[in-house]
């Protein structure tokens, strides 16, 4: 059984993200390269991008969840910072906005830290804030 070829019309569905800038959140260099190398391993170098996303948990009630992925989806705000392309929900970027995305390749305290100025408080691990 062979599967049936997509048509020559066929197109993929039309995406609706946003453009944003660098105030809602920035990339490092040192975090930027760390990305780039990722997504070049995963093969996604050409058109993936960082999903950066906050969701409930964590000793102070909310924490960063980060993926690499294909591109924005419909209502994402899409970034361009040290040539990485960064996508956040608008729920999201309500508790990221002007947040710097920093690398660090330390062995205790090392991999990606995000400084957010709307952090009100961190727990003592430092994986998750209140805002």
């Amino acid at each position: 059984m062979q599967a049936a070829a997509p048509s020559a019309g066929a197109t993929a569905p039309k995406v609706n993200y946003k453009i944003g800038n660098d105030k809602l959140c920035k990339v490092t260099a040192k975090a930027g390269n760390k990305i780039t190398g990722l997504l070049t391993r995963q093969g996604r170098a050409e058109n993936g991008a960082l999903r950066i996303a906050v969701v409930g948990g964590g000793c102070s009630g909310l924490q960063y969840k980060m993926d690499l992925v294909d591109g924005p989806a419909n209502r994402d705000i899409m970034i361009l910072s040290e040539g990485i392309r960064i996508v956040i929900d608008p729920k999201s970027a309500l508790f990221v906005s002007g947040s710097v995305l920093d690398f660090s390749d330390d062995l205790q305290k090392g991999g990606f830290k995000v400084t957010n100025p709307n952090a009100q408080a961190h727990c003592s691990c430092g994986e998750s804030f209140s805002a």
